[in-house]
């Protein structure tokens, strides 16, 4: 198993389907700086060529179990669907392995409560997506909020969603649903910079009764579409939308208010593209471009990676991802009846040091520069 000593993390990937290619975009980034290496991939028969293709060096089997009991695999990356998350972490960390997770963690609480005790037991890491508090941008905007850039924040919006996925029908289905697959990185988002949820509400539904698979129609089972309001306490609200009935839309993705200035993010959260900063000191709009254009949404695999190695800290905790579990599990059961949930689990947000070359560094005039002089 890998240690802090070790340099080189032997990776097992469970879940050859459509987000396969963007995590071995980023594993040959560290097979190149010598980090880590994919010795085996797990999935279905039909996905073994195209798996392979991928990535040659590797095994290929149908086997999970089998896998778990090679020697030559110290982390498992879980890309599997959303129900079946939370069974195949805990088989691979009581068989002595890392853990990355896709998003959500769990389909329950309980699930997820066994998942962070089982880690802690057998003293692996489990990384839970999304990985969002870990871009460049989310660290800047952290390092201002603290900093008091734009007073307290007193007011947040958050907007992610699209027309719905048509290649599989487990996101129509009891496990699946717009929260978990969309509003999941909004809620992680607006956590790691505002802290707990205290009580939640909801308005969810399925506004698309049925969806096209192919040649077949499937019945949606779960919601399609939520409009959420968190509650973070003293008096600091968030609205956020989550939907597969969205086609496309302009404008930032997430906004936050302050008592001295605004903060917005042009692009998704899982995608930065930078931020713009309104403070009532300054007077005008400044923006800020993307310190990191290639920033991937599945760096929590480069930061399990550097944990391993001792080379940096766990930011992405399971107890995080616990509470934004329960955050959309009270927001669909708040859904459902009309009533404000209260919002037990807790977290430490994460904490980032201060850039050496200071945010400040990445200003753009070139819209702004008039209406501050």
């Amino acid at each position: 198993m890998a240690t802090p000593s070790q340099s080189h993390v032997r990776l097992g990937i469970a879940g050859c389907g459509n987000v396969l290619g963007a995590y071995l975009a980023l594993a040959a980034r560290l097979r190149q700086q010598g980090h880590a290496d994919v010795t085996v991939m797990c999935g279905r028969e039909h996905q073994r060529a195209s798996a392979l293709a991928a990535w040659p060096t590797a095994e290929f089997v149908t086997d999970y179990p089998a896998m778990l009991a090679r020697e030559d695999v110290d982390a498992v990356v879980l890309l599997t669907p959303m129900t079946e998350h939370a069974s195949m972490a805990r088989a691979a960390l009581l068989a002595g392995r890392h853990v990355l997770v896709e998003k959500p963690m769990a389909t329950d609480l309980a699930q997820a409560a066994e998942l962070l005790k089982t880690a802690r037991q057998c003293g692996r890491q489990l990384v839970c997506a999304p990985f969002t508090v870990l871009s460049p941008t989310f660290q800047i905007v952290g390092r201002r909020l603290k900093r008091g850039d734009i007073g307290r924040v007193v007011s947040a919006r958050g907007r992610y969603g699209w027309a719905g996925p048509d290649w599989t029908d487990w996101f129509y289905k009891p496990g699946g649903g717009a929260l978990f697959d969309l509003g999941v990185y909004n809620i992680t988002t607006l956590t790691g910079w505002l802290g707990p949820v205290r009580r939640v509400a909801a308005m969810t539904g399925a506004a698309v009764s049925e969806r096209r698979m192919g040649d077949r129609m499937v019945q949606v089972e779960v919601e399609d579409n939520a409009q959420v309001l968190l509650d973070f306490g003293g008096g600091c609200f968030a609205a956020l939308t989550a939907s597969f009935n969205i086609q496309q839309y302009r404008g930032s993705g997430l906004e936050l208010f302050g008592t001295e200035g605004t903060v917005c993010l042009p692009g998704d959260d899982w995608d930065p593209d930078g931020y713009e900063l309104w403070q009532n000191s300054v007077g005008c709009w400044q923006c800020f471009k993307e310190t990191r254009p290639d920033w991937p949404w599945t760096d929590g695999l480069r930061h399990l990676v550097e944990c391993l190695q001792g080379r940096d800290r766990l930011q992405v905790t399971p107890e995080h991802a616990i509470h934004v579990l329960e955050v959309m599990l009270q927001a669909q059961a708040a859904g459902r009846d009309g009533r404000t949930r209260g919002i037990e689990s807790t977290f430490k947000p994460p904490v980032f040091a201060e850039a050496a070359e200071g945010p400040v560094a990445h200003r753009v005039h070139d819209r702004t520069r008039e209406e501050c002089n």
